[in-house]
């Protein structure tokens, strides 16, 4: 017994004096802060992971709000649907002990922004051991897009005997060497089967009513193709009546959001038929009636930031010629109070004082010499080598009722589908929100 205590105690002594003991104890101290950094790291990339998923539900749920279809809602609708979004995604999230997010749509005259701001909380697998339970997640995701200006068009369209003229030159010559007085003009008499206006369309003469229609069925479509969001754009068409016995301001299409219809509905526009030569002694252009007609029928306008708050545009496409009974105020030598004059600019200040914008396609009214009503009734206010004017009153006119900036005039080599494409694009491009 007592060799082994003797060797244990031995042993003892040795194992006091060896150095490399120190390992051992070294490690053990050392251990615990080595597996807390592992652990912190990994419970760092697992909630840098929860993080980055939380950020990409965040972007979605602030796009949500300005998309295309959010457009159509309020700021608060569009707010609840992207925090209806961001809950219902974040649910999925089987690692999150909490979550909380607030969303803030703000529409102003640029544009709509939304902001999705978020707090979550996901568990600690190893911090816990010293306390830290959990770790808590902050993020914003931010977007933006400009709102849709939501405008009514009411287009009044000229569709009076005088644009039966031909469309462009080549038409007016055709049109004058097939009749023998040598009229440029496509009349629609109703009476007569022998109308230059079944001639004209016998000879494949085309007139400026037809090029309108034509023009007025394109608009439609690029009405359509350029709207933000649905309804976004809606039309009225009106002319000055289907024939002289019932002249005045006429529907074709009331206002409307479904543009394919009014594209079906602008077939029907077509020159003012008349029974017989003289019919209402001509007097069938009656701006003094037709300009105030649309503008007691187009409500005040908005700002344009909603579809219950629409801009409202009048598109007026005419020669500019008023030929109506006016014997009192006629800026021109009248006949048996027959009115033959360049637009009374005052009828468009009316209408433009409401705040309704008027964007003007003047369709250039052609020097006619050989015709002898035009050289004796129209050309002296009329531009050209028939007319003792300098400058075309009635092109003056037509400028001074459009709204600055929307005016353009439509030569015979010209388009009047491509300008008023090119006036509606101008339209649509200026509009600006005032709220």
């Amino acid at each position: 017994m007592k060799a082994i205590f003797k060797a244990l105690k031995d042993s003892g002594r040795r194992f006091a004096r060896h150095g490399r003991g120190n390992v051992v104890l070294t490690f053990a101290l050392a251990v615990t802060p080595i597996v807390l950094s592992v652990g912190a790291a990994v419970d760092y990339s697992m909630a840098n992971r929860t993080k980055a998923e939380l950020d990409a539900i965040a972007d979605a749920a602030a796009l949500l709000a300005v998309n295309q279809q959010a457009l159509s809602l309020t700021p608060s609708g569009a707010k609840s649907e992207a925090q209806k979004m961001f809950k219902a995604q974040t649910a999925k999230i089987a690692r999150l002990n909490s979550s909380k997010v607030t969303a803030t749509v703000t529409d102003t005259t640029s544009g709509r922004t939304a902001v999705v701001d978020y707090t979550a909380v996901v568990p600690n697998a190893f911090m816990g051991v010293i306390g830290v339970n959990t770790t808590t997640l902050k993020g914003e995701a931010t977007a933006a897009t400009p709102i849709p200006t939501y405008i009514d068009f009411y287009l009044l369209l000229d569709n009076t005997p005088s644009m039966g003229v031909g469309a462009t030159t080549a038409d007016i010559a055709k049109m004058v060497n097939n009749t023998p007085d040598q009229c440029a003009f496509a009349c629609h008499d109703v009476t007569n089967a022998n109308s230059y206006y079944n001639l004209a369309q016998s000879l494949g003469v085309t007139t400026r009513i037809d090029v309108m229609r034509l023009a007025t069925q394109q608009l439609m479509d690029t009405a359509s193709s350029a709207e933000i969001v649905s309804s976004q754009y809606r039309m009225a068409i009106y002319t000055f009546g289907a024939s002289a016995t019932t002249a005045g301001l006429t529907a074709i299409t009331p206002l409307t959001s479904n543009l394919s219809s009014a594209k079906s509905d602008a077939a029907n526009i077509d020159l003012m038929a008349v029974s017989g030569q003289g019919q209402n002694n001509d007097q069938d252009t009656d701006f003094d009636t037709v300009l105030p007609a649309i503008n007691n029928l187009i409500p005040n306008p908005g700002n344009g930031t909603s579809s219950g708050s629409p801009q409202k545009y009048l598109f007026f496409v005419s020669d500019g010629v008023a030929d109506e009974n006016n014997s009192s105020s006629c800026s021109q030598p009248t006949t048996a109070g027959r009115c033959q004059e360049p637009i009374d600019v005052s009828l468009c200040t009316a209408i433009k004082k409401r705040g309704i914008k008027i964007a003007v396609l003047y369709t250039t009214y052609l020097d006619l010499p050989t015709n002898a009503w035009y050289n004796t009734w129209i050309a002296p206010f009329n531009a050209g080598p028939y007319g003792p004017s300098i400058n075309s009153k009635i092109a003056a006119n037509m400028q001074a009722c459009a709204t600055p900036g929307f005016y353009f005039e439509v030569s015979p080599t010209a388009g009047i589908p491509d300008a008023m494409n090119a006036l509606f694009q101008k339209v649509v491009a200026q509009a600006r929100l005032t709220k």
